[in-house]
């Protein structure tokens, strides 16, 4: 199943199979991943305003998702973090702003800390920046996405619970993407390479590496968002432990690339703007947003 809209496909070979991804634009280099069970077609209204801004947008798929290869055996923040970083080399135009949502977000802050060479800033849509379930509820949920993400149901649920996160503004196009993820997850070994990326995934990784990273930040947090007890104190760790700008955005849950993508085209530019080495090479600085700001 081809998840683009009118860009070509390009794959990208890994060890274990193939990472789909479609790259656009020309200027300062992008690179952009979705979070588990979710498709590149999450960032279809943020993408063409970084492009038209002077930049090089490259969108990948997760391991076994979208368009990539079910084949994959690894996955998680790490296994993540080494897809951006193989991506960002081939396309051999680092360093690169990595941009992740959710888990995404995460392997994007393993990668800046492993790679510095290679990226140059984070922008992070609501990223796991440390676990914030106990190892007791860690355990529960992996017995819970082992019966949730099964066939024949799996697909269906995931869909439906997708729409879930998105609490507060309900974006136009969430049924249309609710009833993509649904379809492609109902592609031979999807379903499959989803629930183990689920199992398999533990955030804990990440908080060693968060004073790792030398990158500026911006971190952009949904007020709703039912993944966080309190999304707002999130935002304040994520400030002082990375030193990231944050933005809070009201009535926006766990997707602000789908629910309030002009306040996230708006922040992104104007801190893609403001990091060295780019005045004059991609568009002009845009205002920037309000919000809580680091």
């Amino acid at each position: 199943m081809d998840t683009s809209q009118n860009h070509t496909v390009h794959h990208l070979a890994r060890a274990e199979g193939r990472l789909a991804y479609t790259v656009e634009g020309s200027g300062p280099l992008v690179v952009a991943a979705p979070g588990m069970g979710d498709l590149r077609a999450t960032y279809d209204d943020v993408v063409p305003h970084l492009v038209a801004a002077g930049y090089r947008v490259a969108v990948m798929d997760l391991r076994g998702h979208g368009d990539s290869d079910t084949t994959f055996s690894t996955h998680g923040d790490e296994a993540t973090a080494s897809d951006y970083v193989a991506l960002v080399e081939h396309l051999a135009s680092g360093p690169a702003v990595l941009l992740g949502s959710s888990m995404a977000a995460s392997a994007a802050v393993v990668a800046a800390a492993e790679r510095p060479d290679l990226v140059r800033g984070l922008v992070l849509l609501d990223g796991f920046l440390r676990e914030p379930s106990s190892p007791a509820k860690l355990r529960a949920m992996r017995v819970l996405y082992r019966l949730v993400l099964a066939r024949p149901w799996g697909a269906a649920l995931w869909a439906s619970f997708y729409g879930s996160l998105n609490k507060g503004r309900r974006p136009a196009r969430l049924a249309a993407h609710q009833a993509a993820i649904r379809a492609n997850l109902s592609e031979p070994g999807r379903l499959r390479s989803f629930r183990d990326l689920a199992v398999a995934l533990d955030h804990g990784v990440v908080e060693p590496r968060v004073a790792q990273v030398q990158a500026p930040a911006l971190a952009v947090y949904g007020a709703l968002d039912p993944d966080y007890a309190d999304p707002a104190a999130e935002a304040a760790w994520a400030q002082e432990s990375l030193g990231a700008t944050t933005l809070l955005l009201p009535e926006v849950g766990h997707y602000p690339q789908l629910q309030a993508p002009e306040e996230v085209v708006t922040a992104t530019l104007a801190f893609l703007a403001d990091l060295p080495g780019t005045a004059g090479t991609a568009g002009a600085p845009a205002a920037r947003a309000e919000g809580t700001r680091g």
